[in-house]
């Protein structure tokens, strides 16, 4: 039997992901970005989004946190997709659920373009998956089917 030692691993591959990074930023100018769209006081999202922050800024991404509250309106959560989706720093969107019940999830995640669909939820993404055609797959696709 092989013990993993999950923590170590992890830091491997935060420090590998860090030195792409800081690759990519110094002969290419470019900084992977991060937003994340969190609505309401759900504590375990408040902290799932917590160490996705802290996850990107130890490998030298850009993150931005929308945090907004449980009343916004659907047509307000759109506007702020649409603006990351229009915006070059942003290269992934990720809207934190579950969502208020006066919001549409799915309206909301098909706003996503899906290159920058994070957790591969965009109806495009997911049909590209099932379907087994070259597609962006999250890591718990990844991790449910070894052929994605």
């Amino acid at each position: 039997m092989h013990i993993i030692d999950g923590k170590s691993l992890a830091q491997g591959i935060r420090s590998h992901i860090a030195d792409e990074v800081e690759i990519l930023s110094r002969e290419r100018n470019i900084v992977p970005g991060l937003a994340v769209i969190l609505v309401g006081d759900d504590p375990a999202s408040h902290a799932y989004v917590t160490m996705k922050a802290k996850a990107c800024k130890e490998v030298g991404y850009y993150s931005i946190v929308h945090e907004m509250p449980d009343t916004i309106s659907q047509d307000e959560i759109i506007g702020t997709i649409k603006m990351m989706n229009d915006n070059p720093r942003i290269d992934g969107i990720l809207v934190q659920l579950p969502l208020p019940s006066h919001i549409d999830t799915d309206a909301i995640l098909e706003v996503i373009d899906p290159a920058k669909d994070v957790d591969g939820f965009h109806p495009y993404n997911v049909g590209r998956i099932v379907t087994k055609l070259d597609a962006f797959a999250s890591c718990t696709p990844q991790g449910g089917d070894a052929d994605v």
